[in-house]
């Protein structure tokens, strides 16, 4: 599973962080690898934005080493689920996608949550980048409720094909 935005350092490494402690609570941390990535490559290197971490520390996510890296239309070959966190990423992926195949594998990440639908906002989870620390905190709130329903389609998916 690949998360991405648009430099990867606020929403696609909360993302990551969500799912892979999602992951781990339901026992399959090593079943199911996990990375993130931007559309821009004007972050690669970096580390997550300070204020998404903070968001993160304070509901007890763990920290983790990262390096923002940039999506390529060769990443869709190792990835199972490509996802979306606004409808501009998922259009420019849509875009990059060379196959069927590659564009079947992209989601929108409030897709999996049940009452996005109801969400006058629609499937986008905002860039809190030039916000405040609220911004921050809302992202957080939309990304954990979003990868309640990102895990249940991976335990199924594995209870499906358990040998991968």
């Amino acid at each position: 599973v690949c998360f991405v935005c648009s430099g990867n350092i606020c929403r696609s490494p909360t993302a990551e962080a969500v799912l892979r402690r999602r992951l781990a609570e339901a026992g399959l941390a090593g079943e199911v690898e996990v990375d993130s990535a931007g559309l821009g490559d004007w972050h690669v290197g970096e580390d997550v934005d300070d204020r998404s971490a903070a968001a993160l520390r304070a509901r007890g996510y763990p920290a983790w080493t990262h390096a923002a890296k940039q999506f390529r239309p060769a990443d869709f070959e190792d990835r199972d689920l490509v996802v979306a966190l606004d409808a501009g990423h998922e259009r420019a992926l849509r875009a990059m996608a060379e196959t069927a195949a590659d564009r079947a594998k992209i989601r929108m990440l409030r897709s999996y949550d049940p009452v996005a639908a109801e969400d006058p906002d629609g499937l986008d989870v905002p860039d809190p980048y030039y916000g405040g620390e609220r911004g921050f905190e809302h992202v957080l709130d939309l990304v954990e409720a979003a990868c309640a329903g990102l895990l249940a389609e991976v335990e199924a998916e594995l209870w499906i094909h358990p040998n991968g």
